[in-house]
């Protein structure tokens, strides 16, 4: 037993490294000037909207809500009290493969709306990044590896402990609360603020 514990805390601190380098990693790659785009687009747009699917969709509602806290205009694709979407408006979608169906569909509304497009994925050639007007690039794993296990095992490669998404979800999310703390500096919003905003009814 104490072996099968030993195990389950080492694969859970494998893990933990692995993700942690992975963003590291990825927080070097990050373009500069995209996230400028980025920021002039949400600090300009009449409204907001943040949209994903799976997984991707929670990491999207965590974003929305620090967004809120900042007292900027957003919903969550979905929502019974997501309005129509204008000329003026932004939609961030989060997508690590960018071809979601569900997620290309609405993108595609949006932007016959009017909208701007931001992208947040790993894949800079899909169907959603050619919509987009300004792409993020948060490099993870594709859901379905096309590199053999064993071979990933001998370059030291130990994917298969975050499955999936995994790894893109988790470093999306920290990018995101990154840009957060970047929207925070420029408009000039603490904590104290955010914390003023924060859900009374809960």
């Amino acid at each position: 037993m104490s072996n099968d514990k030993n195990t389950t805390t080492r694969n859970i601190k494998l893990t933990m490294s692995l993700i942690g380098r992975h963003i590291a990693k990825v927080a070097n790659e990050i373009h500069d000037d995209q996230v400028d785009t980025l920021v002039t687009h949400i600090l300009t747009a009449k409204k907001i909207f943040v949209m994903g699917a799976g997984r991707s969709g929670l990491v999207g509602r965590a974003f929305a809500m620090r967004l809120m806290h900042l007292d900027l205009p957003v919903y969550v694709v979905g929502e019974t009290v997501t309005p129509a979407v204008e000329v003026g408006d932004l939609l961030i979608t989060i997508s690590g493969s960018g071809e979601t169906k569900s997620v290309v569909e609405l993108a595609v509304v949006g932007k016959q709306c009017g909208a701007k497009l931001a992208t947040i994925t790993s894949n800079t050639c899909s169907s959603l990044a050619r919509e987009s007007d300004v792409i993020i690039e948060v490099k993870g794993r594709n859901k379905v590896d096309s590199v053999d296990y064993l071979e990933r095992q001998v370059r030291g490669e130990y994917y298969p402990l975050a499955p999936m998404g995994t790894i893109f979800e988790t470093t999306s999310l920290v990018f995101l609360d990154g840009l957060i703390s970047e929207l925070m500096a420029v408009t000039k919003r603490d904590e104290k603020y955010l914390r003023s905003r924060h859900a009374s009814l809960e």
